[in-house]
């Protein structure tokens, strides 16, 4: 039995959409044309911007392009769209395209195509049509380790097509979400540069919190710590094991819970049970893994696993603040230069570590600096959420407004 359709609407070949909208192939709409090769061209103190493969984001947006050419082709107006042609294996970026919102100011490279509007069409909703089509392009993509698409590609794909009038509003509307995305991701850059600014400060006593002086001490990080060993060779058990860290686990500068091991239990394991404020260490990794900590600050129940140290503060030492000054780049700079390389990865033992020379504050100077900082994580956090939600809305308003399922005016 099927579903009843409301009477102002119908069945088309791309689903669902208003009577009154029409369907159109990309072919109707614009006139593609592909880029010209430029690459011998390029001049640093060139007058206009090449658009290259690397000038749009995943998130279709076209960026401040680094490379330039006084060669002027005349290939895009106000208006046009560029897209992506040539990607990677994955093929995340193939069709993805943003709209040229000034003349005389970019030149596109090879690899990249222009979609010039021959009927009337707002561009910033072709650009949105195009880009929630992605998969079209992924599926067409041609090539192994680089995948391309071409013009036929882009004649290929049919879009529902609404009035002008309704073009401009969808625009308009997903253009202002678009504008809260983009000045929240411009206020985290900002924030994320003070907060490094600030960390690089603090931690090395270059400002100092009103309230404190006096000189900081060089103490080696084997007197800072109460404990710091390797982790435990285990039996992996997915079935009814206990969470245990891998090398892959702090990867990314924090403890990812989606890729802990899972060991057998058995009584010696016990010891190796990791408790708050711990400090985890990569030192046996790629060189640019090598330094890289996390903390652990949550209630439940891991493990240490080999392939990380790990570092238990001792007494009178901010384990946040440790933790911290650990995984400042300077310090991280050291351990790098510490650490013996082999053909594929690089080590540095607990012998090392122990000798490490750290300069720290008194103890109450310690917990300061950590609070600010933390303070400044939560703020990140904050407006990362944030940003991220208007994402979500985002997507959720195209999906509606892309095919006429919310109508608006």
């Amino acid at each position: 039995m099927s579903a009843e359709i409301k009477p102002e609407y119908k069945h088309t070949e791309v689903g669902l959409i208003p009577k009154d909208w029409n369907i159109k192939s990309l072919s109707e709409i614009v006139e593609f044309a592909n880029g010209k090769p430029h690459e011998k061209n390029i001049d640093s103190s060139g007058r206009y911007n090449l658009i290259t493969l690397d000038s749009i984001d995943i998130g279709g947006q076209l960026k401040n392009s680094h490379k330039k050419t006084n060669l002027w082709d005349d290939s895009l107006k106000k208006g046009d769209l560029v897209a992506v042609l040539s990607d990677l294996a994955h093929g995340n970026l193939l069709g993805l395209c943003d709209v040229i919102t000034e003349n005389g100011k970019y030149v596109l490279n090879q690899r990249m195509g222009r979609l010039r509007r021959k009927t009337e069409a707002d561009p910033f909703f072709l650009k949105l049509q195009i880009n929630c089509r992605q998969n079209h392009f992924k599926v067409r993509g041609q090539g192994t380790s680089q995948r391309h698409i071409y013009r036929r590609d882009f004649d290929a794909l049919v879009i529902p097509f609404p009035s002008l009038s309704e073009q401009h509003a969808i625009a308009s509307v997903l253009g202002d979400t678009d504008f809260l995305i983009n000045s929240l991701d411009q206020l985290i850059t900002k924030k994320r540069d003070i907060q490094q600014a600030t960390m690089q400060q603090l931690l090395t006593g270059q400002r100092r919190l009103p309230g404190f002086s006096g000189e900081w001490e060089v103490k080696k990080l084997g007197d800072l710590v109460a404990r710091i060993t390797n982790g435990c060779v285990y039996t992996s058990d997915e079935k009814t094991g206990v969470p245990i860290t891998r090398i892959e686990t702090i990867s990314d500068g924090n403890i990812n819970w989606e890729r802990v091991g899972y060991a057998k239990p058995c009584p010696e394991i016990e010891s190796y049970k990791i408790q708050y404020g711990d400090i985890l260490y990569s030192h046996i990794n790629s060189i640019d893994h090598i330094g890289k900590v996390a903390r652990y600050s949550d209630s439940k129940s891991l493990y240490h696993g080999m392939n990380l140290i790990l570092l238990r503060p001792a007494s009178g030492v901010d384990s946040d603040f440790l933790f911290r000054l650990l995984g400042s780049e300077r310090i991280r700079r050291i351990a790098r230069v510490l650490a013996k390389q082999a053909v594929s990865q690089a080590s540095i033992n607990t012998k090392e570590l122990r000798e490490l020379d750290l300069t720290i504050p008194s103890f109450d100077e310690q917990t300061a600096i950590a609070a600010i900082l933390s303070d400044m994580d939560t703020e990140l956090a904050a407006l990362e959420a944030r940003r991220d939600k208007a994402r979500q809305v985002k997507q959720g308003m195209m999906q509606e407004l892309l095919t006429g399922k919310i109508r608006l005016g």
